[in-house]
């Protein structure tokens, strides 16, 4: 449910090894993603009382990679598997984070409430 130490603990072990904050911050980013998938998914399924939240988030990743790769297509007349998962794998971080960020305010705000 904190997503946030992992990107902490990988952050400053690649920084150590790597000294370059630009690819810490990268690798960060792309192994937090997992854990915010899974977080983010629990406080959907938490708060809406539901089982669908990771089959949502899967089905929202799928989307984007095939309009990202259909707009590759349109444009490049090819597609960059590479280029288009890493794209999606680091929108899905920002969204994810944003989700997660709401989806906790949210649920701690519905608890405070039951209290009363």
């Amino acid at each position: 449910m904190l997503p946030f130490f992992p990107f902490l603990i990988v952050y400053f072990l690649v920084l150590y090894y790597k000294k370059q904050k630009k690819v810490a911050l990268l690798t960060a980013m792309d192994v937090t993603t997992i854990f915010l998938i899974a977080a983010v998914a629990a406080l959907f399924n938490n708060t809406f009382d539901s089982g669908f939240g990771f089959y949502l988030i899967l089905i929202l990743l799928l989307i984007a990679l095939g309009l990202i790769g259909s707009a590759q297509t349109r444009l490049k007349g090819k597609i960059d598997y590479k280029r288009m998962f890493r794209v999606v794998w680091r929108m899905a971080f920002v969204l994810m984070g944003f989700s997660y960020i709401v989806l906790m305010a949210f649920g701690l705000f519905s608890y405070i409430i039951a209290l009363m």
